[in-house]
């Protein structure tokens, strides 16, 4: 068995490898900082009686007003800027997100992967009274955290939380959820996921003409066959929105994909 300082070795080493590598190799730079920073979180946790989402958490209760969306939003944006980094859309990308939930106005909205809540508060903040927005996250340590920020937010009129795969879930929106069509999709969740959940969304006939999905990440840590296939499929129109990961000066993207129908 490895005892707690021959874990903290290998774990000091491995940081000082990555932060090498950080330094010398620039084409993966931001995922090796992606895996620095989560290294560090472990190596953290070793410590605490908390994970960094609880953290995260706290802060927020600690720090933000209850009750406004903007004031939870900015202080989630505080700590991952400060203290621990974390897989929100961020303050910078989020602008872009911001805009194009203004421009499709939505009725009814999915969001794929709600870790925190963070997206979730940003968008919901956004949304007309009367629209109806679920959110979907398979780790229910992420949807216990999600929920009580959503509540403090003051938002939680607002947004319905399914705790599952999407895989399982989404053929159930028509049906248990009484959902007709999608005005708007957030993806953000597992990358290799993003390709096969767009197609069960078709396939269920979630999408009508005009449909808007909205996907994180597709350049850090990326999503090349979700890419390739809404550009080249026929079924969507495509607009790239260059940015920058959350919370680091590394390059990164929104991809706007609007279904034809």
């Amino acid at each position: 068995m490895i005892d707690l300082s021959t874990l903290l070795l290998l774990a000091a080493s491995i940081l000082l490898l990555l932060t090498l590598y950080i330094v010398l190799h620039g084409q993966r730079r931001a995922f090796a900082k992606i895996v620095f920073y989560e290294t560090k979180v472990a190596i953290k946790g070793i410590f605490m009686n908390q994970t960094k989402e609880q953290r995260v958490l706290q802060y927020v209760l600690d720090n933000a007003m209850r009750g406004d969306p903007q004031s939870v939003i900015d202080n989630i944006d505080r700590y991952c800027h400060e203290k621990e980094w974390a897989m929100n859309v961020g303050d910078q990308k989020g602008l872009i997100l911001d805009n194009i939930v203004k421009e499709t106005n939505p009725s009814v909205c999915l969001e794929l992967g709600t870790y925190c809540g963070y997206s979730a508060v940003r968008i919901a903040r956004l949304l007309k009274p009367g629209t109806r927005f679920f959110t979907v996250e398979f780790n229910p340590e992420f949807a216990a955290v999600a929920k009580q920020m959503i509540e403090f937010a003051g938002v939680d009129d607002k947004v319905q939380i399914l705790e599952g795969n999407t895989q399982d879930i989404i053929p159930q929106l028509k049906k248990k959820y009484e959902v007709d069509t999608l005005d708007f999709v957030f993806v953000d969740h597992w990358k290799d996921k993003y390709t096969p959940d767009t197609k069960l969304l078709e396939k269920c006939n979630l999408l009508r003409k005009g449909s808007v999905i909205l996907a994180d990440n597709v350049i850090v840590p990326g999503a090349p066959d979700f890419l390739e296939y809404v550009r080249t499929c026929g079924l969507y129109d495509c607009t790239n929105y260059p940015s920058f990961l959350e919370y680091m000066n590394e390059k990164d993207a929104l991809e706007k994909a609007v279904f034809r129908g």
